[in-house]
């Protein structure tokens, strides 16, 4: 370091849960010279814990690597273990995940919305994309009883069908019958229909969003050729996800190696020209569209086709309550379940799902035992947040929050 030039400590940010991240950043005036990202007290050492407990005891955690994209995360561990035992999900399961792994898209895209166009001065914004993450996360504890960490999928299929009707609420001493009429007034039928309404107005939601950022001046002045990245140096830095649309190279598992019924849906793979972040914001956007017609579509296959959720096996499913209350071979199935989990045949998968951030992936290595011999993920915010420096250097430095905001990492999977 040259002694003209500032070191300055840029955080440490978030001195949360969500782990810390600390800038230590070397300044020619106003300018970023180079930018070393420091990062800790987030070590969870998920994959090492996952090899000392039972499959099923592992879903839980997969959660809480991206607290923002829940059911995203269990989505790959899920798919791996399946594809080791050699079980396929029924195709109601399968519908009921593709179309929770969109509300969970949406879900991620408002919160990095919301909390993007809070660090770069777009205030109100945060308050209307969390008025729409309420309703989603209310859909979440619909089928799950759990906001957030959901344990909702499951090898062979998902926890259980979606509810024929969804929570109300009560008027009390501070809400009047009046106001609590109002609130209700989507939710006397089934989960399906308060999907359906949320699907229905979500359009007009991103609108309002369009309208106070996509030609506001001062949102194109702090995003408009910021944090440039060309698609071949996207490409070798390992970006995935929106990062990598940004950059306009079209590359979406969904499309590109579908799982699940993807194949069966009509959905576009917004691109950007520019590689900049605005067109990064313009991705996400348009990505919170398509999330919502790919919803669309699998309410309308679920409406018209019920049938089983769950794979009909009772060494990897549980059996059900009602014959677990009166049959002990079902509660002696129920315990072992539980306890000792289900032995996986011996070998070793990788698959992977376009998660909200990028390609997030799980390598699964069984020995045959109860337990994973090895899990190693690939999460998708790592090498984005490894490019910070390169996408930072000749930028002011104000400039850094808005790279910081459109890489949309979350320190819960790259510091695992």
């Amino acid at each position: 370091m040259t002694s003209n030039n500032l070191k300055l400590n840029f955080g440490p940010q978030h001195p949360a849960a969500h782990g810390v991240m600390r800038l230590i950043m070397e300044m020619d005036g106003e300018v970023v010279v180079g930018l070393d990202p420091h990062i800790g007290l987030l070590h969870r050492g998920t994959e090492k814990l996952a090899e000392i407990k039972p499959f099923n005891h592992s879903i839980g955690y997969m959660d809480r690597m991206d607290y923002v994209s829940m059911m995203c995360c269990e989505h790959p561990y899920i798919l791996a273990i399946e594809k080791l035992v050699g079980v396929k999900p029924p195709v109601r399961a399968q519908y009921i995940r593709v179309m929770f792994d969109e509300i969970t898209r949406i879900l991620n895209h408002l919160l990095w919305l919301g909390c993007h166009g809070l660090d770069i001065g777009a205030m109100a914004l945060f308050l209307y994309c969390f008025r729409e993450r309420e309703d989603l996360l209310d859909c979440y504890e619909a089928v799950s009883g759990a906001r957030m960490h959901a344990t909702y999928y499951r090898p062979g299929g998902v926890y259980r069908d979606l509810p024929d009707s969804m929570p109300k609420f009560e008027a009390n001493k501070y809400i009047s019958e009046k106001k609590v009429k109002k609130l209700n007034y989507n939710r006397d039928g089934s989960l399906l229909d308060f999907i359906k309404d949320f699907t229905d107005r979500f359009p007009g939601h991103v609108d309002e969003y369009e309208t106070l950022l996509t030609d506001n001046r001062i949102w194109k002045q702090r995003t408009v050729d910021i944090g440039i990245v060309t698609p071949e140096r996207a490409i070798e830095l390992g970006f995935t996800g929106a990062m990598l649309r940004g950059s306009g190279v079209a590359w979406d598992l969904r499309r590109k190696q579908p799982y699940e019924v993807y194949n069966e849906l009509d959905f576009k793979i917004p691109v950007g020209v520019n590689g900049d972040c605005y067109d990064r914001y313009l991705v996400r956007v348009e990505e919170m569209r398509q999330s919502n017609l790919i919803i669309q579509q699998c309410i309308q296959w679920l409406e018209s086709n019920p049938g089983p959720v769950m794979i009909d096996d009772n060494k990897l499913a549980t059996p059900k309550r009602s014959s677990m209350k009166h049959d002990m071979e079902s509660l002696i199935y129920h315990f072992k379940l539980f306890t000792e989990g289900y032995s996986v045949p011996e070998g070793s998968v990788y698959t992977a799902i376009e998660h909200p951030k990028g390609e997030f992936g799980v390598f699964l290595m069984s020995d045959g035992a109860n337990k994973p011999y090895r899990l190693k993920i690939r999460a998708p915010s790592f090498p984005h947040l490894a490019a910070i420096s390169e996408m930072s250097k000749g930028h002011m430095l104000a400039d850094v929050v808005s790279i910081i905001g459109t890489l949309d990492v979350v320190f819960g999977e790259i510091d695992r």
